[in-house]
């Protein structure tokens, strides 16, 4: 048996202690007594309930009295819930960093089964109440319960294990496909966890059959107890169904790996490591399957995808919230009124994202009424979809339909604190707008440009307050993806920087940092990265080739694919702007520039349902006659991508190079299991190959060794 307490002081000193402290509580219709153990580390809702070695020592404890309990017949039944507004979500993850072996690993495991499969042994039916969010080993430990309840409250829960590049350890990929079913529980343990780990609510959990009772928030517990009382006596009896276990079993395993290759592309093994335990569980050999997890995490804990996962988790949790650089927020400016500068569809998705998250009028301006009309009909179409979805009451709708207006004349911005623009991406046409706003605007409002990569500095030379002037960078889906890059031009003052980073944070976007300089942090990533593609193309290497190149990293998308989202006329135009300013590093794709003056949108077709290389653009493509082979292209780009985060961080366009990570992850999607790229270009040896040293320190992001 592991001895939790030594664990603890060895590899988690620094535990937030969860307590479990037990109450008898008298069940209704006179049932009997009940055991009733709270999850409860003391803290707030900000500081959620976990599990390190201490608290599992604690639950153990817990359990002691529970068990003479009932073997006294003291109790008929016993459950656990959490404290408000929190269930519990999962293993203390502090510690991983600093465990040293397998054998320190596999006791974690060990030491979860151990704990919770005590609530399994109970000779009494065991309860659990999900009253609050719920995730990974919070969801685990009702697992092990006999019969589960759930708040129509809860907003997250999920098994987001496999997207931290670990598996659900401690019971999940055992005992959920025998609950819910292997297809089901696929969708959970991979399929959301792989989807930038989508959170289910109660009702969807509930849906699922998580849960065998979906409850009312008001009265959680009192229900839950009121419902155990029923199961006690006999009035309710709750139905499992049996699965098939062959064929079809079979099929969702499959399609679980499918899912997989889809979105890492083998290259990280936690979610392939779940579906084998997942196979496995067919068996309904409990104990088989819990050995299998123990092993696999001991395995995980121990590898390189786990220590990134965690370092991404990290920044996307604590140092978004904390932007590095920005000025302190008590200089930030109100904003009561926002002016949108365009009516095209970025612009009225931005006028959509203000006017629900400031709650504040927003008046978009174009050249004539038609379009005028059609950035605000895009709003309130969208407004009446979110409406018909039930993610927005009536009244909220007829409120945000209230505050977006449109108007002809840039007089309609007189009163506005905060106005951005979204126009054609020429600088002659941008310092024409910021003219025409800043003429009939107040002297402390503050003019933002959702520029891609021209120059901030350069857009508000012009002015009379060039101080005023951030640029406001918002990535496509503007609903969807969370990064907003702020950036600070030559003159932009702390307050006007400070007002956009309050915005930004009212916004919910995280917000990072930018210098003023080319392309700013993203968009000079990718660009690189897609030239030494397309470079590979130009030269003679097959369009496939050069396309599966990146496939090891498990990336989101390809590159040909991440060029048909962001569109060849926008990656040309951004890829001009670069070679103008570092001609040395960034090419200009003659073939690139074809594509774009036949109008094609991708150098791929779609037509058989799977990507494959357009014959169109194939024939229009002029090339070399010196092919490389997909590791070519592969070194070639991560050492391309090693010079220019090097480049960028000796010239301070960001803080640091958590900072570019913290961009890819959020506003390109990387995954975390790279922890963005700066880890897996150390660990892969290219940055110290390239540019002599290390982005972060060692033993950051990866295994000490």
């Amino acid at each position: 048996m592991t001895d939790l307490k030594q664990l603890a002081r060895d590899v988690f000193p620094d535990e937030l202690v969860t307590r479990f402290p037990v109450r008898l509580v008298d069940l209704p219709y006179g049932a009997g007594k009940f055991a009733l153990i709270t999850m409860d580390n003391g803290q707030d809702h900000t500081k959620p309930t976990t599990f390190g070695p201490a608290g599992l020592a604690e639950l153990g404890a817990a359990l002691d009295q529970v068990e003479q309990l009932a073997a006294s017949g003291a109790i008929v039944a016993a459950g656990v819930t959490g404290k408000p507004f929190i269930f519990a979500v999962g293993a203390d993850l502090k510690g991983v960093g600093v465990i040293r072996n397998r054998e320190q690993a596999l006791a974690i495991g060990q030491a979860g089964h151990a704990a919770f499969g005590r609530l399994r042994s109970l000779p009494v039916p065991t309860f659990g109440f999900y009253n609050g969010a719920a995730m990974g080993g919070g969801v685990e430990i009702g697992l092990a319960c006999t019969y589960r309840t759930i708040s129509s409250a809860v907003p997250a829960f999920s098994l987001p294990e496999c997207f931290l590049g670990l598996v659900p350890g401690w019971g999940g990929c055992t005992l959920l496909p025998n609950l819910i079913g292997p297809e089901k529980a696929v969708s959970v343990v991979i399929g959301n966890a792989l989807d930038q780990n989508k959170q289910l609510n109660g009702v969807k959990a509930y849906e699922l059959g998580i849960a065998d009772v979906l409850l009312d928030p008001a009265d959680f517990l009192a229900e839950s107890l009121r419902w155990a009382a029923r199961v006690v006596t006999g009035e309710v009896t709750v139905e499992r169904t049996d699965f098939d276990r062959g064929e079809g079993w079979d099929k969702a395993v499959a399609q679980g790996r499918a899912i997989a290759d889809a979105k890492v592309h083998g290259a990280s093994p936690a979610p392939y490591r779940a579906l084998d335990i997942i196979d496995a569980a067919r068996s309904g050999d409990v104990e088989a399957g819990f050995a299998l997890e123990d092993e696999a995490l001991a395995d995980l804990i121990m590898g390189d995808e786990l220590r990134s996962g965690l370092y991404a988790f990290d920044l996307v949790q604590k140092r978004a919230k904390r932007p590095a650089g920005a000025p302190d927020r008590s200089l930030a400016r109100p904003v009561t009124k926002v002016g949108v500068v365009g009516a095209g569809l970025m612009a009225s998705q931005l006028a959509l994202l203000f006017a629900r998250r400031l709650e504040v009028p927003v008046v978009l301006t174009d050249i004539d009424q038609e379009r005028v009309d059609k950035g605000v009909g895009y709003v309130r179409d969208e407004i009446d979809k979110l409406l018909a979805r039930k993610r927005l009451s009536p009244d909220a709708a007829n409120r945000y339909k209230a505050l977006v207006s449109g108007s002809l004349s840039k007089e309609a911005f007189a009163d506005a604190d905060f106005v951005i623009e979204a126009v054609f991406e020429e600088m002659s046409v941008k310092q024409q707008v910021f003219a025409e706003v800043e003429a009939v605007v107040s002297a402390e409002c503050v003019l933002a440009t959702n520029t891609s990569s021209l120059s901030v500095t350069e857009m508000a030379s012009k002015l009379a307050h060039p101080e005023r002037v951030v640029g406001f960078h918002f990535f496509n889906p503007v609903a969807v993806l969370p990064l907003l890059e702020v950036v600070r031009a030559e003159q932009t003052d702390d307050a006007s920087l400070a007002t956009a980073f309050g915005v930004a944070k009212q916004l919910r976007k995280t917000a990072v940092l930018a210098q003023d300089a080319p392309a700013f942090v993203v968009n000079r990533i990718l660009t690189r990265f897609l030239g030494e593609v397309l470079a590979a193309v130009d030269e003679g290497t097959p369009i496939d080739v050069a396309d599966k190149a990146l496939e090891p990293l498990g990336l989101p998308m390809s590159p040909m694919v991440l060029l048909e989202l962001v569109g060849p006329a926008i990656a040309a135009h951004v890829s001009e702007t670069l070679h103008t300013a570092f001609p040395d590093r960034f090419g200009v794709s003659a073939n690139l520039e074809r594509v774009v003056s036949a109008g094609k949108r991708s150098f791929l077709t779609w037509e058989s349902g799977a990507p494959e290389v357009d014959p169109e653009v194939a024939a229009l493509l002029e090339v070399g006659s010196s092919p490389l082979t997909s590791e070519q292209v592969r070194e070639r780009a991560l050492a391309a991508l090693a010079q220019e985060i090097r480049l960028m961080l000796d010239e301070g366009v960001v803080q640091a190079a958590q900072d570019i990570d913290l961009c890819m992850i959020t506003g390109a999607a990387w995954p975390f299991h790279l922890g963005g790229i700066t880890p897996y270009l150390d660990r892969a040896g290219v940055s110290e190959k390239v540019t002599g040293k290390r982005f972060l320190d060692p033993g950051v992001a990866s295994v000490p060794r």
